[in-house]
């Protein structure tokens, strides 16, 4: 895929790949080593560092998801980022997948925290530093399994869940083989995807379950046209079937009717207009000239005029609206992600307070 085509279908994916090249670029002018950058210069281009981060820089645990260690840092991150975000971008929607990758980040950044700091308190850990995108990859990585496992689309196909089980298993087994690896920016990235990504699948089910019944609603109305039947008087079985605003043709219809059995109309000195009203597709027939006719012809006239308004009965197909999903659908991923963001900042100042009371009680 061209960077114009990565562009148009993920432009938050390039312009997240292009401000990580662009930081290291910065970090090289000023004068950073390319492979092995001191503690100082990562501390100064914003790495995520305890305590300073969870003391006045709570912005490192964003700023470090855009740092990398190195170059081989920089382009496996940088590979898997285009990797994930060509796909999980166009599924998830371009504000959804950067709300997603920054807070896996800083989810893995208060995990990797959490855990120093109760290192520092049972004396087996110190102070350190992280930096990278890992925590907000493995965040879209794990929202690309959620996908996989509820067999939502991407254009039209569906992920391989096994691939992605074993993408993500590589990643973690990685982590633990290898010294100085983040593996708990990478879990707690990953399970802060795996939340956000649940409530995007349940909502995406149930909006697809609306359109389903959408679909069979508009084709039960295709299969079973606009109809309308009438039953005359007690003669049941003879009907009359009409579609929706059909002209009525009495000499037609009457000529051989159960009605001219029981009498005769004189045709000339008789006219009956009937037709069918576009409103509510009712038979009227209360217009009849009647010259020249005598009582007891009229009153047989007035009977059938009454049989056909009276004992007609109106059965239709009656067109539905489209069913529209609940809006609270459409925001559970949001207001996921707003619960998580405030689960965050209490973290953050459960950890802040704990680290105050340890200054405290040492000066």
């Amino acid at each position: 895929m061209t960077i114009q085509q990565l562009l148009k279908t993920a432009p938050v994916t390039t312009l997240l790949l292009a401000s990580f090249i662009g930081l290291f670029v910065m970090q090289l002018v000023t004068g950073v080593d390319a492979n092995n950058p001191s503690t100082e210069a990562l501390v100064k281009w914003g790495a995520n560092a305890l305590p300073l981060t969870m003391m006045d820089d709570p912005w490192r645990l964003a700023s470090s998801a855009f740092l990398h260690i190195g170059l081989m840092h920089l382009l496996f991150n940088g590979f898997a980022m285009y990797f994930f975000g060509q796909i999980a971008e166009p599924m998830f929607g371009s504000a959804k997948f950067l709300a997603l990758f920054l807070l896996a980040a800083i989810g893995g950044n208060l995990l990797n925290n959490y855990v120093t700091w109760q290192g520092i308190l049972d004396g087996t850990g110190q102070p350190g530093l992280s930096a990278g995108a890992s925590g907000g990859i493995m965040g879209i990585g794990a929202a690309l399994l959620i996908a996989a496992l509820f067999k939502i689309s991407v254009n039209g196909m569906v992920l391989n869940l096994k691939s992605l089980i074993i993408i993500m298993a590589i990643n973690l087994v990685y982590g633990f083989a290898v010294p100085g690896i983040d593996n708990a920016g990478h879990i707690g990235g990953a399970i802060t995807g795996l939340v956000i990504a649940l409530a995007f699948a349940i909502g995406y089910r149930q909006r697809l379950a609306v359109a389903m019944q959408n679909a069979a609603i508009q084709q039960a109305q295709s299969l079973h046209p606009y109809q309308t039947t009438y039953h005359y008087g007690d003669q049941g079985s003879d009907q009359y079937n009409s579609q929706h605003n059909e002209p009525l043709d009495n000499s037609d219809r009457y000529g051989s009717s159960p009605i001219d059995q029981s009498f005769s109309l004189n045709t000339d000195s008789i006219k009956q207009n009937a037709e069918l009203d576009n409103n509510d597709s009712r038979l009227n027939n209360r217009d009849i000239n009647t010259p020249d006719m005598h009582g007891s012809d009229m009153k047989r006239v007035t009977a059938v005029n009454s049989a056909l308004n009276d004992n007609a009965t109106h059965n239709t197909v009656e067109s539905k609206d489209p069913i529209k999903p609940s809006f609270i659908w459409q925001l559970l991923p949001w207001l996921a992600m707003l619960i998580i963001s405030i689960g965050f900042v209490w973290w953050w100042q459960d950890i802040h307070q704990q680290i105050l009371q340890v200054l405290k009680a040492i000066e």
